[in-house]
């Protein structure tokens, strides 16, 4: 199981998917190899030897929400869900409710985020909002985009 807690944010969990790698049935392996570094980092994190994965129910929620709204079939996103919730456990990380204590940055979904980051003591956050990468390091944790962390790995 992973020893570095890492959170994925609701963008690298669409884009994993609507990015164009295909099934999430079958993740990539290390090291990354697909042209879509979101999936990548799914991968890294079903591995579960390094980075155990945190998730929320606001992230998983959202995730959910935006992938429906991109014409995913209902089913196959409560699948996606699902997966993503034992990835984690997997991983060593879990599916977290934090409480609400950070408001660091203008973006109130943002900040949902980095409430996450904050209970889990995650050492990284993935990310490729430009609200969050532009805040990092945030309080000492590095913020990465999904390429940046997949080529790191």
């Amino acid at each position: 199981m992973g020893d570095v807690p890492v959170v994925f944010d609701v963008n690298v969990l669409v884009q994993a998917i609507l990015g164009g790698h295909g099934s999430f049935s079958t993740w990539p392996t290390l090291p990354p190899t697909t042209d879509n570094p979101a999936a990548d980092c799914i991968g890294v994190a079903n591995d579960g030897l390094e980075f155990a994965l945190w998730l929320s129910p606001h992230i998983l929620t959202n995730t959910a929400r935006v992938l429906i709204a991109a014409d995913v079939a209902a089913g196959d996103v409560e699948e996606y869900v699902a997966v993503l919730t034992e990835i984690a456990e997997f991983s060593g990380g879990g599916v977290l409710e934090p409480p609400r204590t950070v408001h660091d940055c203008a973006d109130h979904e943002d900040n949902l985020v980095l409430d996450l980051a904050a209970e889990a003591g995650a050492l990284l956050i993935v990310s490729d909002d430009i609200d969050l990468t532009s805040m990092s390091p945030w309080r000492g944790t590095p913020i990465l985009r999904p390429g940046q962390f997949a080529v790191r790995v």
